[in-house]
């Protein structure tokens, strides 16, 4: 089958390659010809660990091609995917469309026979009868229909996500499209992978419900934290006890400075939002928006309380800033709200991160980027650990402290214990949700 994918962002470009390794002819289209060119030099512009190799095993085989000309990549295309960004839209929290828009009436003008235009992109309830719309005002004559398709795909894991789904969403209004949408997948259906086909506001809703829930999932297991630290009970006992109950699970109970990526913040208010415009608040989802953001504020008031009360003057290394490992995403990363908050407060603060520097040179000015955790300790007042790379979940922590000035570390993602730290010789630690240690002869008086 022949697909055209709109868009070489991390879902268009990640859905693509995958597509053409179920042995789909696929071509891949994007206005910047800068990115265009460099894909056909097989360089890949997102960090995706394994996308490299199957993107080259596929442009090997033929399958697979890049190209800015839309009406050459839609010609003879069963199926054309949108996958152009949505971003939130400043000042009222809901979904951009206006990628989705202009990609609906270039299809639309371009496209000769029938065709299933499926929208890939993350888009509020009704986007997809609105897509519809568009379509025939720009060329009322095309055959075609058009189908919801949503993503659910993590970052450092996308291609086990795709490859091997918990399941994937069809949302359709004809037969028609419904077979060429199990065409599609038919790889996936021959492997016994669930397979939900539905209505287009059906498809819509799983999306977004989907991922506010996840979103409230992290967000309640860091208010126990927080009332875990006042009470003396440890948080990493508290989701191994509730994660065992197959009701609750133990997916997303792992307490941290608060969730951030292209994903959860985006959708939650997306939803948010469209509660509202229907009459109906999501009063759930906007409580966890508002508690997501205090955690990371109240992350910033750990960190002073390890530095005695002030940032001023204090060296403080920084390891990780993306929002989570295995990708190099910064989008409402918790890095951008702590960092900024210890540069203004007069620190000189060291950051590094594996794959972090492209995007974060230019979103996290006035720090320094090291190479190592170690490098980036030296002389240090205080160590944060806030991306939970494998690089940093073995650290050798007696050589970390020896190369601090005063070895203090903020543990964001739980990854030691106080027994760690006291055995390599720090004098101060405190995590997430479990009683910190500090030496008497380090509180302030």
């Amino acid at each position: 089958m022949k697909i055209a994918m709109i868009g070489t962002g991390y879902v268009g470009l990640v859905s693509g390659v995958c597509f053409s390794d179920f042995g789909h002819d696929v071509t891949c289209v994007d206005k910047n010809p800068d990115k265009i060119s460099m894909l056909e030099r097989g360089e890949v512009p997102i960090f995706e660990p394994g996308l490299d190799t199957l993107m080259a095993k596929n442009v090997e085989a033929g399958r697979l091609s890049f190209t800015t000309d839309l009406e050459q990549a839609i010609t003879g295309a069963e199926a054309v995917f949108i996958a152009v960004g949505t971003p939130t839209r400043r000042g009222d929290g809901h979904a951009d469309l206006t990628y989705v828009m202009a990609a609906a009436e270039e299809i639309a003008r371009a496209a000769k026979g029938y065709v299933v235009i499926v929208t890939k992109s993350t888009v509020p309830v009704g986007t997809n009868r609105a897509v519809k719309k568009t379509v025939k005002k720009a060329n009322p004559a095309l055959d075609f229909d058009v189908a919801s398709n949503p993503e659910f795909l993590r970052e450092g894991a996308a291609l086990d996500d795709f490859m091997k789904p918990d399941r994937v969403v069809v949302g359709v209004q004809s037969d028609r499209a419904a077979d060429v949408m199990a065409e599609i997948y038919r790889p996936l259906y021959l492997r016994d992978f669930p397979i939900v086909t539905t209505d287009l506001e059906s498809a819509e809703m799983i999306k977004y419900a989907a991922n506010a829930f996840l979103a409230t999932k992290i967000t309640f297991i860091n208010e126990i934290a927080a009332l875990c630290e006042r009470t003396g009970a440890d948080v990493k006992h508290v989701s191994h006890g509730m994660g065992l109950d197959g009701r609750i699970g133990n997916k997303f109970l792992h307490a941290g400075p608060g969730y951030g990526g292209s994903c959860f913040p985006k959708d939650t208010k997306a939803l948010a939002r469209i509660g509202q415009d229907h009459g109906l608040p999501m009063q759930i989802t906007e409580k966890v928006i508002n508690v997501n953001e205090e955690m990371k504020r109240r992350m910033i008031d750990k960190l002073l309380d390890l530095c005695d009360g002030s940032f001023n003057g204090k060296i403080i290394a920084v390891l990780g800033v993306t929002f989570k490992p295995n990708t190099d995403d910064m989008r409402d990363a918790p890095a951008l709200t702590i960092i900024p908050a210890l540069v203004g407060g007069g620190a000189r603060v060291r950051v590094t991160d594996p794959q972090g520097k492209r995007e974060g040179e230019a979103l996290l000015p006035g720090v320094v980027w090291q190479e190592d955790p170690y490098k980036c300790a030296n002389n240090a007042d205080l160590v944060v650990l806030l991306t939970e790379w494998n690089e940093f979940r073995a650290l050798d922590l007696k050589r970390l402290a020896r190369k601090m000035s005063t070895p203090r570390m903020a543990d964001l993602r739980n990854i030691y214990s106080v027994k760690d730290a006291k055995r390599a010789g720090f004098v101060a630690y405190d995590s997430i949700g479990r009683a910190p240690f500090r030496q008497p002869s380090l509180r302030p008086e």
